[in-house]
């Protein structure tokens, strides 16, 4: 049994913010980005040690796009979507 991927609040937030402001000049750009983001997170249940780990112990990160880091940890109940940062940002 594969393990349910939950976003939380504060990933959820990040991916409006960041695809509201990519929209607001290009909304194609911020289509594709979107695709990419949610095909990733799709593929995690599949294969939730494939991408490299964290920063932080615990956590990590698939590069979604070139600029944008999707942080994730693996519990034993579910696969966490903690943020979403870009590859600028400071690491949380």
């Amino acid at each position: 049994m594969s393990l349910p991927v939950v976003w939380d609040d504060e990933a959820q937030a990040a991916l409006l913010e960041i695809l509201d402001y990519i929209g607001a000049s290009n909304k194609p750009a911020a289509i594709r980005l979107h695709a990419a983001i949610m095909h990733a997170a799709e593929r995690l249940p599949d294969y939730p040690e494939l991408h490299r780990p964290g920063r932080i112990a615990g956590t990590r990160e698939a590069v979604v796009h070139p600029n944008y880091l999707l942080i994730y940890r693996v519990t034993p109940h579910a696969i966490e979507i903690l943020t979403l940062i870009h590859a600028r940002q400071p690491y949380p």
